[in-house]
C-alpha cells in the first residue's frame, strides 16, 4: 500500500503513535553502515533508507535501524529464465536473492495468473507458453497444451494474439529441428514485434542459433552444444543488439545427460562476450518432467554466475548480468540498482563478490519490494 504523500491530508489527520492508523503504516528503515555496490565497484561505507516498496532519498527521516556492520548491498538479483510449478519456487528464488524471475514456459493460464503480483516472494514476468510443432522434442513434454503447437504461418498470428491477450509480457518461440519451420518462425517475431512485444528463442544448436538470427528475435537464450558459434554469426549479434541468455547450469545439465561438450557453450559465451554482445544470467531454473536436467531454483543463480565468470566476464560484468542489465534489456526499469525512487530489491551479503564471484552465497538478509524475508535458518 502507497504511503499518503498529500500535505493536506496529514494536516486533517495527525495519528497518534497509538493510533491504527500509525501501526499500518510501514517503518522507514535506514541500513546504516552498509558497503553498496554501485554498478562497477563496491563503496565505502553509507546509509540506504527503504520507505515503504521503494528506496528513499536523503530527505526521509528513518524510524528503524539497521546496522549492517561493513556488509555489502546488492540489488536482487534477477534469474531471467525460469519455469515455475507453484508457490515454493517463489519462496525457495527468494530465499536466495532472486528477487524478479522471466519465466519461460509455465501452464495453466490459471496457475500463472495466480503466482503473479504475491509480496513477499519473487516477482515474476512470463511469456505463459512458448510456441514448438508438433514432431518437435517439447511437444512431448507431458500436459503441454495443444495452443504450443504452431504449424504454419496463420497459427503463429493467432498463437500471438493468444498470448497478448493472456497478458504475456513477452514471446517465448522453441527454435529447433524437429520444429516450426523458417516461415513460421518468422511470422511468430514478425507478429510479436506488431504487438510491441520482445521474442525470446530457445535455441541449442547452431542451426536452431541460425533460424533465431534469421527470424529477428531480441534475445536467444541457451547456449549451443553441438560446436561453437562461429565470428559471423557473433558478429550478427552485435550488428543486430541481440542479447543472450545462455543458462550455463542448465547447459552443464544437459551435457552431463546426454553426452555432450559443455565446452562449446562456454567457448561461445567467452566470445560473445569479447565481442560486446550483452549476457544476461538465467538458469533454466525447472522441476519439470520429461526434460533433459532438472535445475535447483535459487540456488542455481548463484552456480550460473560462478560459470559466467568462468567465462571470462570480470565480477562486476557478472553482477550486472544478474541485476541492471536485464532490468534495462527486459524494461524493468523500477529495479536492478540502488537509487532513490527504485523498488527496495536489495540483498545483503557478508562477502565482497567483487573479490570472489561466489561471496553472492553469504547470504544475511533480503527485501522484496521493501519487505525483509524472513530467511531459514543455516
Amino acid at each position: 500500500m502507497p504511503r499518503f504523500r498529500s500535505s493536506t491530508f496529514l494536516d486533517i489527520y495527525k495519528p497518534s503513535i497509538s493510533s491504527p492508523f500509525a501501526l499500518m503504516m510501514a517503518p522507514i528503515t535506514a541500513i546504516t553502515n552498509v558497503r553498496v555496490f554501485d554498478g562497477q565497484k563496491i563503496r565505502d561505507s553509507s546509509t540506504v533508507v527503504i520507505d515503504d516498496e521503494l528506496i528513499a532519498g536523503p530527505d526521509a527521516i528513518p524510524t528503524k535501524t539497521i546496522d549492517a556492520g561493513g556488509a555489502i548491498l546488492l540489488p536482487g538479483f534477477i534469474d531471467c529464465h525460469i519455469h515455475l510449478r507453484g508457490p515454493d519456487d517463489l519462496a525457495r528464488m527468494a530465499e536466495f536473492g532472486v528477487t524478479t524471475a522471466l519465466d519461460m514456459g509455465t501452464w495453466p493460464i490459471d496457475l500463472l495468473i495466480s503466482l503473479r503480483g504475491r509480496k513477499g516472494v519473487t516477482d515474476i514476468r512470463a511469456c505463459g507458453i512458448a510456441a514448438t510443432a508438433p514432431g518437435s522434442v517439447h511437444s512431448h513434454i507431458p500436459t503441454l497444451p495443444r495452443d504450443a503447437l504452431v504449424s504454419n504461418v496463420a497459427e503463429a498470428k493467432q498463437f500471438v494474439a493468444d498470448r497478448v491477450a493472456e497478458g504475456a509480457d513477452y514471446i517465448k518461440i522453441v527454435a529447433d529441428v524437429p520444429g516450426p519451420d523458417q516461415e513460421t518462425v518468422n511470422a511468430l517475431v514478425q507478429n510479436a514485434h506488431l504487438n510491441d512485444k520482445l521474442v525470446v528463442a530457445h535455441a541449442i544448436s547452431l542451426v536452431a542459433t541460425h533460424m533465431s538470427q534469421d527470424a529477428g528475435v531480441d534475445f536467444i537464450t541457451h547456449a549451443p552444444l553441438d560446436g561453437v558459434m562461429s565470428e559471423e554469426d557473433i558478429q550478427r549479434m552485435v550488428e543486430n543488439k541481440r542479447i543472450s541468455i545462455p543458462t550455463l547450469t542448465m547447459m552443464k545439465g544437459v551435457s552431463q545427460a546426454k553426452k555432450l561438450d559443455f565446452d562449446n557453450a562456454r567457448k561461445t559465451v567467452a566470445a560473445l562476450h569479447f565481442a560486446g554482445v550483452p549476457v544476461l544470467a538465467g538458469t533454466d531454473a525447472n522441476m519439470s518432467p520429461g526434460v533433459p536436467a532438472n535445475v535447483a531454483h535459487g540456488v542455481s543463480l548463484h552456480e550460473e554466475l560462478e560459470l559466467l565468470f568462468g567465462c571470462g566476464l570480470s565480477t562486476a560484468e557478472v553482477l550486472r548480468a544478474a541485476t541492471s542489465l536485464p532490468a534495462k534489456y527486459f524494461g524493468l526499469h523500477d529495479r536492478g540498482v540502488i537509487q532513490p525512487g527504485y523498488r527496495a530489491d536489495l540483498i545483503l551479503i557478508k562477502d565482497d563478490p567483487i573479490e570472489d564471484i561466489k561471496a553472492t552465497r553469504s547470504l544475511q538478509r533480503v527485501w522484496i519490494a521493501g519487505q525483509e524475508l524472513k530467511l531459514p535458518q543455516t
